[in-house]
C-alpha cells in the first residue's frame, strides 16, 4: 500500500504559504460550508462520525473531547499545541512549512465547533522561521475576512493569536501549555478539574495538535463517514509519521491507519542503511517503548501496538540497526528527560537524575551487576508516581530496552567501556 496523501497532497506546491494559493485549491471552503451549512453540534457531531482521534500522542477520540465542555459556560478557549518537541518527531513542523492555511482553516473550523472566540497557537521556541510565517499567514485571513468579527457573513467572530513558547518540552503537556500561556512558568497543573471545565484563564479550554486540526477541513468537507472509511475501524484516516535514523530515506510520510509497519519501512523508506539489519524500532518518539524486528507486521493501527506494548505517540519511527547499542541509546534519552523535567515533584526530579547517573556509570563499563539492579526500583519509583506523564516516559524505553536486551545491559557491567561500541569497531577493522 502506497502512502496515502491527504495533509500531504499539496506538499511542495509553488505559492502553497500564500492565501491566493490555497484558495485556488479550495481552500476554507470548509469553514465555508461549516458557518453556512452546520451548527455547531452538528459539526461536532460530524467529527465524532469521522472516529479521528488525536494526533499529539494520547490518542484520545477528538469529537468526544470537544463534547465534555460544559454547557453555557463563556468564554472558552481553543488551544492549538504546535510545541512539537518529542525526540524524532517533525511532522508538526512539515505541515505548518507546507500547509500553513490548512491549519488555521483547521482551528477557526474548531473554534466554530466550540464556540471559542479566540484561538491560540502555542508554538515551540525554536521553530521561529514557523511562527513568522503562521503570523504573516493569520493576517492574510484576517485581511481577507476569515479571522476577525463576523466571518464570511455569519455571527461567528474568533481571533487567532500565534504565541511563540521558550524550548521547554513540558509545555507540550496540556495544563503546562496553559499555564505557560497564562505567562507563568511552565508546569502542569493537577487534575482534576480537566482543561475542558477549568482551563486558560479559569475557563473551558480544548488543547488540540496541529495534525489533529489540519484534517477538520477535509473532514467537513467530504464528510465524517468518508474519513471513518480510510483507516482501520478504531484508528480511522491517516497519519503522517516523522522516520529517521539508520534508514536509507528518512522523511515524513503519509500512511493510511492499518498499513503494516514493514511497508512504511520497506516502500517509503527504502529500508535499513548500509544494507544492515533492523535491530529495534520505536513507533512513536523519544518515550515510546521499543519494539523489535518481530513487531513489523503489526499495523499502524493505535490499539495494535499498544497491545503489542508500545503506542504510535506522536508518530515519530526511529529504526535502529545491529550496531546499535541499546545502553547508549536508553542513556541518551535519560539525559533530555533529566533536561527537560520541571522539577515540579521529587518522583520526576530525583528520579531523572538517578536514572541518568545510573546510565552514563553503566555505558561507561564502571557498573557493577548489583548497582545494575537498581535500575528497576528507580524506575518503579517514577512510573505512576509523578505529576505528569514526563517522569513515566522516561522509565518506558529505559525499562522495555532493559527487558528486551538484558543480556547487553548485563555485558556493559564491569566492561570498562562499551562492549557492544569496541564491537563493531573492531568488525569494521577486520
Amino acid at each position: 500500500m502506497a502512502e496515502y496523501k491527504l495533509l500531504t497532497k499539496d506538499f511542495g506546491m509553488d505559492g502553497i504559504q500564500t492565501l491566493a494559493v490555497y484558495e485556488r485549491i479550495g481552500g476554507y471552503e470548509g469553514l465555508r460550508k461549516a458557518l453556512r451549512s452546520m451548527t455547531p453540534d452538528e459539526l461536532v457531531a460530524e467529527v465524532k462520525t469521522s472516529g479521528i482521534r488525536g494526533r499529539g500522542g494520547a490518542g484520545f477520540p477528538t469529537g468526544m473531547k470537544w463534547s465534555f465542555l460544559p454547557k453555557d459556560v463563556h468564554p472558552r478557549y481553543l488551544c492549538v499545541n504546535a510545541d512539537e518537541s518529542e525526540p524524532g518527531c517533525f511532522k508538526d513542523r512539515a505541515l505548518i512549512d507546507e500547509n500553513p492555511h490548512q491549519l488555521i482553516e483547521g482551528t477557526l473550523i474548531a473554534a466554530y465547533a466550540i464556540q471559542a472566540p479566540i484561538a491560540f497557537i502555542y508554538i515551540r521556541g525554536e521553530y521561529h522561521d514557523q511562527r513568522l510565517l503562521l503570523e504573516r499567514c493569520v493576517e492574510e485571513a484576517r485581511a481577507a475576512g476569515y479571522v476577525g468579527r463576523d466571518i464570511l457573513g455569519s455571527d461567528f467572530s474568533c481571533d487567532i493569536i500565534v504565541h511563540g513558547g521558550a524550548g521547554a518540552y513540558i509545555c507540550g503537556e496540556e495544563t503546562a501549555l496553559i499555564d505557560s500561556l497564562e505567562g507563568f512558568r511552565g508546569q502542569p497543573r493537577l487534575k482534576p478539574p480537566f482543561p475542558a471545565v477549568k482551563g486558560l484563564y479559569g475557563k473551558p479550554t480544548v488543547v488540540n495538535n496541529v495534525e489533529t486540526l489540519s484534517n477538520l477541513p477535509h473532514i467537513v468537507l467530504r464528510g465524517g463517514a468518508w474519513f471513518a472509511s480510510v483507516g482501520a475501524e478504531k484508528s480511522t484516516g491517516t497519519r503522517l509519521f516523522c522516520c529517521s535514523g539508520h534508514i536509507n530515506r528518512p522523511g515524513t510520510y503519509e500512511m493510511q491507519l492499518g498499513t503494516p509497519i514493514r511497508e512504511l519501512l520497506e516502500d517509503e523508506c527504502r529500508g535499513i542503511w548500509k544494507g544492515r539489519s533492523l535491530k529495534a524500532f520505536q513507533p512513536g518518539g523519544g518515550s515510546m517503548q521499543v519494539l523489535l524486528p518481530e513487531h513489523l507486521d503489526l499495523p499502524l493501527e493505535m490499539d495494535a501496538v499498544q497491545r503489542a506494548g508500545s503506542a504510535l505517540g506522536a508518530g515519530a519511527m526511529v529504526f535502529m540497526d545491529e550496531t546499535t547499542c541499546m545502553v547508549d541509546v536508553s542513556m541518551r534519552l535519560v539525559d533530555f528527560y533529566q533536561h527537560e523535567s520541571c522539577g515540579k515533584c521529587a518522583p520526576c526530579r530525583e528520579g531523572t537524575y538517578f536514572e541518568s547517573e545510573l546510565m552514563h556509570r553503566l555505558e561507561a563499563g564502571a557498573l557493577t551487576p548489583a548497582e545494575l539492579s537498581t535500575l528497576t526500583d528507580i524506575c518503579d519509583n517514577m512510573n505512576g508516581k509523578c505529576f505528569c506523564p514526563l517522569g513515566d516516559t522516561a522509565t518506558w524505553f529505559v525499562m522495555s530496552a532493559y527487558q528486551a536486551f538484558r543480556g547487553e545491559f548485563e555485558e556493559h557491567c564491569g566492561a570498562g567501556g562499551c562492549p557492544v561500541k569496541r564491537r563493531h569497531a573492531a568488525m569494521a577493522v577486520a
